[in-house]
């Protein structure tokens, strides 16, 4: 025996001879030696992969997860729409049922607290009525049957029972005839007994009988956010009422809101309107605590603004005895001090009143009286507000002789000189049936 035939292989019976045709298998006899996945397999298990006549070309078994994820990402992005479009209705929706129970909470809170609180605010809403009955009968409404509209009427108040009522002066100038109408229904001709047009003040009389007056009020015991109440006919409707509080004191010509000198103001946020002019403003005891003037702009706007009866009570009088106001007169524009000027001059705070322009011919000019001079003193008075200082000056009689200091510069620096003057009687003093 050949070496060749002793190395032949020994089969056994489940070994298939080469070139033996595998009874189960679908494919032809082999052609040659078994290669790649076969060859390492030899015991017939299934094959991981399966090949095709194109080498490179292999088909993977599917993503068993692939779909379960594509489902996820649906899922989201279903979601994600439906948020945004259902987002924003369910926030309004959250966002009232929120504002409702809020609103829900305060309303059963008010009510439950509403009876215990209800003792104490009675007392101030009795008071209101008691002023608005006190006042009431002494209010009265004035027409004017040469103007219509608005600007033929205004109010007044009686403040003396034989027929005397304070009002405006702008109420009834010029007026060719007046009527006032009282609160019991009475329509009664009036007449003019004196008015003043720089302090905006007029005094009527009427003759009749039964009339309720109102009483005078310290408008010097008034203090900002005091209670008051104004009365009179806006827009001509009658027995009106309004409510407020004493908003600030002492608005004279400096702050802006008036351009007389003489005139000074109470501002309250009670409301008035054209037709309240003339009316009373009165306090917490239904006193007259000033006369209803002025307003910001042309028709109310939180802001309104009476003469204080320390004015209008004074001026009432003189006006009832004389017809008329005769006060003294300057002829210069008086004014706050410049802080520049207060500063070239050597003047403290509050120190001087700046004369703004002197009036030719006039008291000031024929007394050597400069556009910017600075009044420190008037007649022994001292000089620290354009107001007060104006009323100084109306107060002196006319005629007589004023020595009056001034501060101005001289050669560079400042110096004080004392000047007499002349008074003379202001333009502002209009005596009864002379032209206005």
């Amino acid at each position: 025996m050949s070496t060749r035939e002793s190395e032949a292989p020994v089969l056994d019976d489940n070994t298939q001879s080469p070139g033996e045709a595998d009874p189960l298998s679908t494919s032809g006899p082999a052609t040659g030696p078994a290669t790649g996945p076969a060859a390492a397999n030899p015991y017939g298990d299934p094959p991981a992969q399966r090949t095709f006549d194109k080498p490179n070309l292999v088909l993977k078994d599917p993503d068993p997860y692939a779909f379960a994820n594509r489902i996820r990402r649906l899922t989201l992005v279903f979601a994600l729409l439906s948020l945004l479009v259902a987002g924003p209705y369910l926030v309004s929706r959250f966002t009232y049922y929120f504002r409702y129970s809020q609103l829900r909470a305060e309303v059963d809170v008010a009510t439950e607290t509403l009876p215990d609180l209800k003792p104490r605010l009675q007392d101030l809403m009795t008071a209101s009525r008691l002023v608005a009955k006190r006042i009431g009968p002494s209010v009265v409404s004035i027409q004017r049957p040469d103007i219509k509209g608005d600007q033929g009427q205004g109010s007044g108040v009686i403040v003396d029972a034989e027929g005397y009522i304070v009002t405006n002066f702008h109420v009834v100038d010029n007026a060719a005839a007046l009527y006032v109408q009282l609160d019991d229904g009475r329509t009664i001709d009036a007449t003019i007994v004196g008015m003043d047009r720089g302090y905006d003040l007029a005094v009527l009389k009427i003759e009749a009988p039964n009339l309720i007056a109102a009483e005078w009020g310290d408008s010097e015991e008034l203090q900002v956010g005091d209670l008051v109440w104004a009365a009179g006919s806006p827009f001509g409707l009658r027995r009106s009422i309004t409510f407020g509080i004493v908003s600030a004191l002492e608005r004279r010509s400096s702050s802006g809101v008036t351009g007389t000198a003489y005139q000074e103001y109470l501002q309250t946020d009670v409301a008035v309107n054209p037709g309240n002019s003339g009316g009373p403003l009165v306090d917490l005891e239904g006193r007259v605590v000033g006369i209803n003037t002025a307003i910001v702009g042309e028709s109310y706007r939180g802001i309104s603004f009476a003469i204080p009866t320390t004015i209008a009570r004074k001026q009432y009088q003189r006006l009832r005895k004389d017809g008329w106001i005769e006060r003294g007169y300057l002829g210069v524009s008086p004014t706050d001090v410049p802080p520049r000027v207060r500063q070239v001059l050597g003047l403290e705070d509050g120190e001087g009143v700046f004369v703004a322009n002197v009036i030719r011919p006039g008291p000031a000019s024929n007394a050597g009286i400069r556009q910017g001079d600075v009044i420190v003193e008037w007649n022994g008075v001292e000089a620290r507000d354009a107001t007060l200082l104006s009323r100084e000056i109306a107060s002196t009689e006319v005629g007589s002789t004023a020595n009056v200091v001034v501060r101005r510069l001289v050669r560079g620096r400042p110096a004080e000189r004392t000047l007499e003057v002349r008074v003379s009687v202001s333009p502002y003093s209009v005596r009864p049936g002379a032209s206005q």
